[in-house]
Parts: structure tokens; sequence; C-alpha cells
């Protein structure tokens, strides 16, 4: 363990499926079998319900009732119940699992947000992290093949192998081959764990993941590395995407080549922030098929941040709102929010060092910057 960072996380592993058993599906009878059971019983043995008359149906009618209603209120509390323990264990998962961003790192202001396109589902398909290592803060955003539950274990995967690899790895080129291993490890296991347990058709060979990988310096120079992931934007006086060059394909889709395309990007000045998403963001639509404005929302956010500064989670909030305001709150995929703004006190620009070639550095021209 290396001092002056935590113990290395595990990712959870997702247990597979478990097979039902006989007395497991017949469990939706037992509720009719207890009341079929109950108005046997009762007209059998009861004298009362042998009797003719309006007064006998009535307190048949009524017996009949009370018992029907006392057994599915009690059926309603166990189900109560049981979603009470599935929303804590979901709620502590994804506490453990995507844990809140810390306000500050190093200078910067980070906030974020995750909204899931399953129904009362708390954790879904889309990851995030930031963490401060010795070669500067370090963002992971990514979006796993699917959404909801069924991608859980990958991103469990991916997270704790960056959690881990992020302090160890000093280029974002080595880290990102890291996460590789880790999906891969995730994917092998997720296939044979399918086959003993004869779930064939797995769609585990699949699975892949779109990871976007910055490194912040002090400076606020940034060093990227995407692997088909949506560029973010860079929040000053408008809003600019922060593109630079052709991204990788998604991880896990193809072999990594030999040599990886980790770009330098615009330099992040005090004041400004950069917004991070998932491209569940920018393809949601609305009840007539348009799609979600983002560049547009955040164009907006940053014209008012000129006049007043927002922190991060106002900005996090605000495009949650339009989001789920222009969707009417159905959300076709998963949806992650990140921003981090350079909150150091302004320095003189000076241009970083150039790199090794061993860095798998390739050097391109900032885009101009908007100050």
């Amino acid at each position: 363990m290396i001092r002056g960072r935590p113990a290395r996380p595990r990712a959870p592993r997702v247990a597979p499926p478990t097979r039902r058993g006989p007395l497991t599906r017949l469990m939706p009878l037992a509720l009719p079998t207890l009341w079929g059971a109950v108005a046997v019983t009762w007209k059998l043995t009861c004298p009362l319900a042998q009797q003719e008359g309006v007064a006998a149906r009535i307190a048949t009618s009524a017996v009949f009732f009370a018992v029907g209603t006392g057994l599915v209120v009690g059926a309603c509390r166990s189900l109560r119940r049981e979603l009470r323990q599935v929303e804590a264990v979901a709620q502590a998962a994804q506490q453990v699992l995507l844990r809140p961003l810390p306000a500050c790192l190093e200078g910067l202001s980070l906030a974020a947000t995750q909204l899931s396109a399953v129904r009362g589902a708390a954790v879904g398909g889309d990851l995030y992290e930031a963490v401060a290592t010795p070669y500067g803060v370090r963002v992971i955003i990514g979006d796993v093949r699917g959404h909801g539950l069924a991608s859980f274990g990958a991103v469990a995967a991916v997270l704790g192998s960056f959690r881990e690899a992020a302090y160890e790895e000093p280029g974002l080129g080595g880290l990102l081959r890291r996460l590789d291993r880790a999906l891969q490890r995730y994917v092998g296991e997720r296939a044979r764990d399918e086959g003993a347990h004869g779930t064939g058709g797995s769609p585990s060979a699949e699975e892949f993941v779109t990871v976007l990988l910055l490194d912040i310096r002090r400076n606020g120079d940034i060093l990227a590395l995407n692997c088909g992931h949506p560029w973010p934007y860079r929040l000053g006086h408008g809003a600019e995407p922060l593109a630079v060059g052709d991204p990788l394909p998604p991880l896990g889709a193809f072999p990594l080549p030999d040599t990886l395309p980790v770009r330098r990007c615009a330099r992040l000045l005090p004041g400004e922030a950069l917004f991070l998403h998932t491209d569940g963001a920018d393809e949601a639509r609305d009840a007539a098929g348009r799609f979600f404005p983002l560049e547009d929302v955040l164009a907006e956010l940053a014209r008012a941040g000129a006049l007043q500064p927002q922190p991060p989670a106002a900005v996090v909030e605000r495009v949650r709102a339009a989001l789920l305001a222009h969707t009417g709150g159905r959300l076709a995929d998963d949806v992650a929010l990140v921003v981090v703004r350079n909150d150091l006190a302004r320095t003189p620009c000076a241009r970083v060092p150039a790199q090794s070639a061993d860095s798998g550095l390739r050097r391109s021209r900032p885009a101009p910057s908007s100050r």
C-alpha cells in the first residue's frame, strides 16, 4: 500500500441470477389458494353460511370481505417491506460504487449526478469518478452498453480498476490499458458463470464501455484520452466543445492499439468549468422526437455565469431540471452529468514541457482561449 492513498478498493462482484425453484414459482398462487380455502371452510362448516335470507348473505359477504381485505393488506405490507429493503440495498450499493464526488480537489470544484432510465432504480450503466493523484486530478466518465441494473457489473469492474490504477500509472495510456484488462476479466468471469448456470446466448461477449479519461494539471492544462465517449464542453463566456481529434472505439469493442492518442486540450483557466456528460443527455428526446438542446442550455448557463458565477452543483441541477422537463421525466437511457470548475487563483499561463514519446501523447494545437 502506498503511503498517503486509500487502500485498494475491490469492485463488488455481481452474482448471476439464481434459478427459481418449484416453491418460489408457486408463491404467487398462495394468496388465491388461501382465499379459496377460507371460502370453502366457511361454506361447509359455518351454520350461518347454510341459511337462506338476506341477513345470512350480508353476513357471508362481510366475512369474505374482511378476510380478503386482511389478506390483501398483509400482502401489501410484506411487499412494501421487501421494497424498502431492496431500495436500501440499492442505495448502499450506489454509495459504495458510484459514490458522491468530493466538493473540492486540488483547487477544482466538482459536482455530479446520475439518472437511471429504469424507473425506481438507484444505479445504472453510467459511471464517473475523480481522484487527486501525484500526476494531477484524474477524472473518468463512462457509459456501459445497455442501461439499468444489467450493466451494474461492468460499472463495478471499471470503477474499481480506475480507483486503484489512477494512483499507480503515470500516464493515461497505462491507465486505460489497466481498465481494459479489468473489463476483459469481468467479461470472462461473467461468461463462465452464465455457462455454468446454463443461461446460453449471453451478451457478455459484446460488453463494451465508452470512456473519457482526463488529467487536469495544477496550471489548468488538460490531457485527454477518449474511447468513443462524447467530448466535454468548456464553459467560460460560452459553451465550447472540447474536441481534439477522433476518439478510439469504445473500450472492449476492439483490442487497444499499440499507440494511444493522448491529446492535449485547451487550458482550463481560473473560473472556467468543464461539463462532462454521457450520450443519454444529448440524445434524449421529447414526445415529438426532438433532441434535448444540451449545447444551447449550456451556453445560456455560461452567459448567466459570466454575470454571476454559479457553483458546479447549481449548473448540474439546472441541466438536470431542463433535461427532465424536456423529456417529461421519461428517459430512454441512463444519464450522468459532471461539472469540474477551476477555482485556483489566476496565474500567468506557461506552456507545459513537451512530453516524451513514451507517454503516448500526441501534441495538438490548443483551442483558442475564451478569455
